[in-house]
């Protein structure tokens, strides 16, 4: 693949100019041409929201700024049962309002005399998560770090805790955390109560977390000017298709 890589005419990438320059200074000093055309969510915003049938934008409506906080771990990997209960017992013992995408029964990971119906959030078996990230109360995403993820949480203006699993999951956390400081991580990569406590109140309560939102924040706004009709994605995207198109 690395090799393909080199000898491509074009390799487009959902990113944008300036999120991480040496990364892309490297690569355009190898590629034959590097194009940065996203984020994606940005560029390809529907003046029509899709169907919100679990109403999960008319609940945040409800809820405080910065306050909600968001669980998806995507379509291909789930957590074990053992840190799924860590999590629903970090969620019961904080009182964060939250809203969890999850397909199944989420019952099966709760506490003894605790249901579905007695937690301070909203479980559904799908999110419009573009839109659920750019809504003002969403406080933190709890996220599997896949890129695409990670673009829409930065487009959103959301910090975010980091259960990676497999391919560039890792590699992104660390650049979340340790690179843009938008985002903190599970002591063994592994989520505990104790672990998810921590990093809730971290970014929902703590001084560090009022630090992450002004850098993801920051982030955002380069995203934003990234997809103007005279941005660098917005130009990139639009030399993606003249390229295609001969």
């Amino acid at each position: 693949m690395g090799q393909k890589l080199l000898k491509a005419t074009v390799v487009a990438v959902n990113s944008f100019d300036d999120v991480d320059p040496e990364i892309e200074n490297a690569l355009k000093s190898r590629l034959q041409k590097l194009l940065n055309y996203g984020p994606l969510s940005l560029i390809s915003r529907s003046p029509h929201s899709p169907e919100d049938e679990s109403g999960c934008i008319e609940w945040l409506d409800k809820s405080k700024p910065a306050s909600v906080v968001y669980i998806a771990f995507g379509s291909a990997a789930t957590p074990p049962p053992h840190e799924l209960e860590a999590l629903a017992q970090a969620l019961i013992e904080t009182g964060f309002p939250f809203i969890w995408s999850f397909r199944g029964n989420i019952e099966d990971f709760l506490p003894k005399g605790c249901n579905k119906s007695s937690l301070n959030g909203k479980i559904v078996s799908w999110a419009p998560q573009v839109q659920v990230l750019g809504h003002a109360s969403v406080g933190v995403f709890v996220t599997h770090a896949g890129w695409n993820s990670v673009m829409e949480s930065i487009s959103g203006g959301v910090p975010m805790i980091c259960r990676p699993f497999f391919g560039d999951h890792t590699l992104n956390m660390r650049t979340i955390v340790a690179v843009w400081g938008i985002g903190t991580e599970f002591e063994r990569g592994v989520i505990t109560k104790i672990g998810m406590v921590k990093a809730l109140e971290l970014v929902l309560k703590h001084k560090e977390g009022k630090e992450m939102r002004d850098k993801i924040g920051a982030l955002k706004n380069l995203a934003l000017q990234a997809v103007e009709s005279n941005g660098s994605s917005s130009q990139a995207f639009n030399s993606l298709v003249d390229i295609v198109t001969k």
